[in-house]
């Protein structure tokens, strides 16, 4: 699998916004600019292998990306959350 530069930036430019976005959803668990990438980009794997096996499809494009990987960066910092909490929201 090889990578251009630019796809490598949209990835990092997706991951940003994802994790910003999951962030204001999900208040008080923000990581500062790095995390919220690390978070983006780890919804987004979360979000690819949970909506497919549930037959969810929003459409394509950069848009859908996005909203793609915030939605698995909400369930993230859910997790990440009941994690610290000890069960509790």
């Amino acid at each position: 699998m090889y990578l251009s530069n630019e796809g490598i930036i949209v990835i990092l430019f997706v991951g940003l916004v994802a994790g910003w976005l999951a962030g204001k959803i999900v208040r008080g668990t923000g990581f500062g600019i790095i995390g919220d990438i690390v978070v983006g980009i780890a919804g987004a794997f979360i979000s690819s292998l949970i909506f497919p096996r549930l037959g969810f499809h929003l459409g394509s494009g950069i848009i859908s990306e996005i909203i793609y990987s915030a939605i698995g960066a909400v369930v993230l910092l859910l997790i990440v959350r009941l994690v610290r909490r000890g069960g509790r929201f």
